[in-house]
């Protein structure tokens, strides 16, 4: 069998619900703007080099460019690419390579693999940008031809918690690496927005397979962080039934003090290291604060930024009950008033509200 009879694929619906493993053959700085979950990169061309042959093609054509690129990628520097792709193959026999449109670049790969590793490795048809249209096309079928419940509550109410022990939740804070409110970035950073796109149409995709039929989501702005909800999801949420978790101040409080304060710093120690993640997780409080002060006014906000800061300066993890004082202020003067007014706004939508487990036992016959 020759790489030009391989066993190509176009079957994209099979290939994400069933995470067949993939190698994306693209140039680094393609794979960062966007690449689905679990992919490895392992390019052809590098940068620089992907740079030389596309001068190259638009100033002498098709012919110079593949020369152009034979002549970068050649010898020790060849032999090593094609030894980090046969190990991929060798270790996902079932997986497939792909590069932008599925043309010369994974063809390429596929021959080399061939002729001089011995390896016979399918391509997908149509490469990536066949896939993520593919997705794009499918989360705006899946949206429009799905039921959507969508759960609210004040801050610190746990609906993110909630939400992960039903089958047919789709987390978005999850899939956006954030916790939503003003304070909810994390250390290890976001997905660029084309990859939380993908991730999130693959997930309503395998629980569409699975029967789903109705999802439930935790209601959010126009963005979570930096990634922007999509804008059919962002339609049919604003026109689906609207179900209210409540919960006790008290319980609020200690949740948000456990979330974004002991658990937030320890997440940035974990990925900066003892001293410069307490550093970088004292700039992220502050910040974090500071974001919100035109809206909380400038003597709320000194107010607030100075207990901030003594419960950030005391020993050890901190004062807690100093980072009390900031919580509760923040809410009773800013969250809670916020979230009263959207409620009041949406209370045609609200078909049910409760306490925690009230809700998730009504929510689990929505499925």
């Amino acid at each position: 069998m020759t790489a030009s009879t391989a066993n190509n694929r176009d079957d994209y619906r099979a290939i994400f619900l069933h995470d067949v493993p993939m190698m994306d053959v693209r140039a680094p700085v393609e794979f960062a703007k966007g690449a689905f979950p679990g992919v490895v990169n392992l390019p052809l061309m590098n940068d620089a080099e992907r740079q030389a042959v596309g001068t190259c093609y638009k100033q002498q054509g098709q012919q110079a460019a593949i020369e152009l690129g034979h002549r970068l990628v050649a010898g020790e520097l060849k032999a090593e690419r094609i030894a980090a792709w046969a190990q991929f193959a060798q270790a996902h026999p079932d997986g497939l390579l792909y590069c932008f449109r599925g043309g010369l670049r994974s063809q390429i790969v596929q021959q080399w693999l061939e002729s001089e590793a011995g390896i016979v490795y399918p391509r997908v048809i149509g490469g990536y940008k066949a896939m993520r249209g593919f997705l794009i096309e499918t989360l705006q079928h899946d949206v429009t031809h799905s039921r959507f419940v969508v759960l609210g509550g004040l801050t610190g109410s746990g609906k993110t918690e909630l939400l992960n022990q039903l089958p047919h939740s789709v987390d978005l804070e999850g899939l956006a690496n954030h916790r939503g409110s003003g304070f909810g970035s994390r250390p290890t950073g976001q997905p660029a927005q084309i990859d939380f796109e993908d991730a999130l149409a693959i997930d309503v995709l395998k629980k569409r397979a699975q029967g789903h039929a109705c999802f439930v989501v935790e209601d959010e702005g126009t963005h979570i962080g930096r990634c922007s909800v999509p804008l059919a999801l962002r339609h049919t949420m604003a026109q689906a039934p609207l179900v209210w978790l409540e919960v006790p101040f008290a319980e609020r409080v200690e949740r948000i003090l456990s979330d974004y304060v002991v658990a937030q710093q320890a997440d940035f120690v974990a990925v900066y290291g003892e001293g410069p993640g307490e550093v970088a997780f004292r700039e992220h409080l502050l910040g974090s604060l500071a974001k919100i002060a035109q809206r909380l006014g400038g003597e709320r906000y000194q107010r607030l930024q100075a207990i901030m800061q003594a419960a950030l300066a005391a020993p050890g993890p901190g004062d807690v009950d100093l980072h009390r004082e900031w919580i509760e202020a923040l809410l009773h003067g800013y969250y809670d008033p916020m979230y009263a007014f959207q409620r009041q706004k949406h209370a045609a939508r609200i078909v049910f509200a409760g306490g925690a487990s009230d809700v998730l036992a009504y929510l689990r016959t929505q499925g």
